[in-house]
């Protein structure tokens, strides 16, 4: 090591950066999961309290469900949307693919923000874009985020828009790996289109499927700008809005239970692990 020490120093400033920023939180966000603290007072040991509260605790598990329930409305169709996409424009008799590349991928680049302002506008109760077009057909007026299924609807469009185009940039990078030659001898051996996609397409994807499955299950458990600029600290009408996340910051920011917020934030670590093991042994066990 000692005569390699020039090439450690080059590479050192990552690994600090990372044990500071990256370490370090994880480490003492454990170590505080077992005490109670303010931000500013005295940090006092409770134990397993925190844990404890957090399963008992009726508004953390509504803001699992919702954030459940967020990710079906949005992770189905989205996923489902970005495998046409990406068929469509690996289809030879398109135009200006990278064109329209392009542009699929732009949403995922923009400012989560002014996404989410300009979905607020689109899905408001009163002058909403949606609602002007409901009533220029003649169909009465949808208070969308006083409803608690509006407000999912609402969070779950703005995750479909933004993530469509990434998640078909990535099938669209699988579809090209697949060998031609599969598709011309099922073509040979009188294989419909429909047959070939399923029979290849679909089985040759199975492992961008999972990735995109478990990167998806990732994301949509760590929802918090879509529904804070949405609909608020408090999740809107019912806490239909409440995600972990945002439930997570409500408490350790607003109501300053520091403690308890570490405590939630390794709770939703499981969560996430757990839920992407069943997603991963759903998907591996089909390709068996």
């Amino acid at each position: 090591m000692w005569e390699h020490r020039a090439l450690y120093v080059a590479i050192s400033p990552f690994y600090i950066l990372f044990a500071v920023f990256g370490l370090f939180p994880i480490g003492f966000s454990l170590y505080l999961a077992f005490h109670k603290w303010d931000g500013i007072g005295v940090m006092t040991y409770n134990g397993l309290n925190n844990f404890k509260y957090m399963l008992t605790d009726a508004e953390f598990w509504q803001a699992v469900g919702n954030t459940f329930m967020i990710w079906i409305y949005s992770t189905i169709p989205m996923l489902f949307f970005a495998l046409i996409v990406a068929f469509l424009l690996h289809a030879p008799f398109v135009k200006f693919r990278t064109l329209f590349r392009v542009g699929y991928f732009l949403p995922n680049v923009t400012s989560i923000v002014a996404v989410a302002i300009i979905f607020g506008a689109l899905f408001a109760n009163n002058y909403g874009f949606l609602n002007y077009l409901l009533q220029s057909v003649g169909l009465p007026v949808v208070e969308w985020l006083n409803a608690p299924w509006g407000i999912k609807v609402a969070i779950s469009s703005m995750v479909v828009w933004r993530w469509t185009g990434y998640n078909a940039v990535i099938y669209l990078a699988g579809l090209q790996s697949i060998p031609q030659t599969l598709y011309e001898a099922a073509k040979i051996d009188g294989a419909s289109g429909i047959q070939s996609f399923f029979r290849i397409t679909i089985p040759m994807l199975r492992p961008v499927i999972l990735f995109t499955v478990i990167t998806s299950t990732i994301g949509g458990m760590q929802l918090f700008t879509e529904p804070q600029i949405l609909v608020g600290n408090d999740g809107g009408a019912g806490a239909a809005g409440m995600t972990i996340v945002l439930y997570l910051y409500r408490e350790s920011f607003i109501n300053n239970y520091f403690g308890y917020g570490a405590a939630v934030g390794w709770g939703m670590f499981l969560i996430i692990a757990l839920f992407s093991i069943v997603n991963w042994k759903l998907v591996q066990g089909k390709s068996s």
